[in-house]
């Protein structure tokens, strides 16, 4: 009888075993880094061959500074935002560390497609900004005003750090964010049933993609003039340089 207890407990610990690798291995992939602090290898600027002027890695990070710039790069008429150029990813689990000086604007930008004037102009974009001071330094009036909305000269919530950029904002009561020049976490998962933001360990927004809901957003005027946003479901992910100093690290993704 001790016998045949142990051999059915064994035949179930291996079945069980199976079961848990098979689901691993169905819904989970490794972590990949895309940036691990030593090399560029498979990051270019957008719609060009090579990193744009501007970027370096400095003690281990992705830096753009205005000042690394020499001066026979001004001139450069090429894209300075830049994108993982080696593998398109449809759905995934996106982790990235990242800093932005008083003032600053960027942000994380995915499924993005290359022969467009930009990548904004087709991709969904995580914003990254400084919420405390942008619009002290910047005037947001005019363009603002543009797209209708209200209190033009401050940020819009849809313009706030971790909001899905002109389509979904973050809900500022999760929100705990760094202030600039402290380092944040961030990190989206997609795929095509829902998209999560998070932002240092609290998800702070959740949509589904290609919804009714979703295409009402998309309709209400901010993309009138780019037919192609948000319409592809695979593509680079990528930093948006919007001519501040940038500093990004431990940059990681999976497969979902």
């Amino acid at each position: 009888m001790i016998k045949k207890f142990k051999h059915i407990f064994f035949i179930t610990f291996i079945l069980n075993f199976i079961i848990n690798c098979e689901s691993n291995k169905n819904n989970k992939s490794d972590w990949v880094y895309l940036f691990d602090g030593t090399s560029t290898k498979g990051w270019r600027a957008y719609n060009e061959s090579k990193m744009p002027p501007g970027w370096k890695i400095i003690d281990g990070v992705l830096t753009f500074k205005t000042e690394q710039i020499l001066e026979q790069d001004f001139d450069y008429r090429g894209s300075r935002d830049i994108i993982y150029g080696d593998e398109m990813f449809d759905n995934f689990e996106l982790y990235v560390e990242w800093k932005i000086p008083v003032g600053g604007n960027s942000g994380i930008l995915y499924h993005i497609k290359e022969g467009y004037d930009g990548p904004q102009e087709v991709a969904p974009e995580y914003q990254l900004i400084d919420d405390e001071n942008y619009a002290s330094i910047h005037d947001l009036t005019e363009a603002n005003k543009s797209v209708g909305f209200e209190n033009p000269s401050q940020l819009h919530p849809l313009q706030k750090t971790s909001s899905d950029y002109a389509m979904y904002a973050a809900d500022p009561k999760l929100k705990d964010l760094n202030p600039a020049g402290q380092w944040n976490n961030s990190k989206i998962i997609f795929t095509e049933t829902k998209a999560e933001y998070w932002l240092n360990g609290k998800k702070v927004l959740s949509f589904v993609p290609w919804s009714e809901e979703w295409y009402e957003k998309k309709n209400s005027g901010k993309w009138d003039n780019t037919p192609d946003y948000g319409k592809f479901k695979s593509g680079y992910i990528g930093f948006q340089d919007h001519g501040s100093d940038l500093w990004f690290r431990n940059i990681k993704i999976r497969k979902l």
